[in-house]
């Protein structure tokens, strides 16, 4: 299914005039065990889709949260390949889109080519790949695109409006906006042109763009999806689900929608 489950179900929360809400959960903290509950309560809370995070001993995008996520779950002796084994063992357990945010090292240990058609055995639809810059995505790029698997490009604030352009080009199933010149975490509030930003993405990408990076309370996710398609949460969906705060959970994924059902 790849790009297709993915762009099918951006399209449908755009048909409900909805935001698409994307949380963040690190595969294995806690054991794998616990995945496909996991998974299957954010399907069920409303996510559009589910970006699974690989754990990493060097993971240099990440902020402390999903840091301490990824050493728990590498305590857990969890790897890409049992995660990629344990998604296949789930497969049809679930409909919603997952999405791998995975640093370089391990698609090379594993091998790019077994890498994509693993995914495609897993049910992966996407993958982030956030220490991949665009003068090397060949690297992984050909394989991924004969198992129609999306390639989700990020954009920093930073960049340069030639490679804003660039990225917003050549991204697959959606553009992931940094909304922060840093690394993972919650914020209490976003610069004053955050607005301009976003808004400057949506008008030159062909994907949805997602705002992601410090997403935090449920008024940033309404904030934010004034000017994108969209938001990614991370470390705060880790962190409610470390102090089994389901409720919290509901509440970040209702503010994405256009008629928020809380209860």
């Amino acid at each position: 299914m790849g790009k297709k489950k993915l762009s099918d179900a951006f399209a449908k929360v755009k048909e409900n005039s909805d935001k698409a809400f994307v949380p963040y959960i690190m595969a294995g903290d806690g054991g794998l065990s616990i995945l496909e509950e996991r998974i299957n309560l954010l399907e069920k809370l409303g996510a559009t889709a589910i970006e699974l995070g690989i754990p990493f001993s060097d993971p240099v995008a990440d902020g402390p949260t999903i840091q301490a996520a990824g050493i728990r779950a590498l305590k857990e002796e969890v790897t890409l390949s049992s995660i990629l084994l344990e998604l296949q063992k789930l497969k049809g357990t679930y409909n919603i889109p997952i999405v791998i945010m995975t640093y370089l090292n391990p698609i090379f240990a594993y091998g790019v080519k077994r890498f994509a058609e693993d995914c495609t055995k897993a049910g992966v639809d996407g993958i982030i790949i956030p220490d991949l810059p665009l003068e090397e995505e060949e690297l992984v790029s050909s394989e991924l695109e004969k198992e129609e698997i999306a390639f989700i490009r990020l954009v920093s604030i930073t960049s340069t409006e030639e490679r804003k352009t660039e990225l917003a080009n050549k991204t697959e199933g959606f553009l992931y906006a940094v909304t922060v010149a840093g690394i993972t975490g919650t914020r209490d509030s976003y610069q004053n042109d955050i607005g301009e930003y976003l808004s400057s993405l949506k008008a030159i990408s062909k994907s949805p763009v997602l705002a992601g990076f410090g997403v935090a309370t449920p008024e940033h996710v309404k904030q934010l999806g004034q000017y994108c398609d969209g938001v990614v949460v991370g470390s705060k969906i880790i962190d409610l689900f470390q102090h089994h705060d389901l409720g919290g959970i509901q509440k970040l994924i209702q503010a994405s929608k256009c008629n928020p059902v809380v209860g």
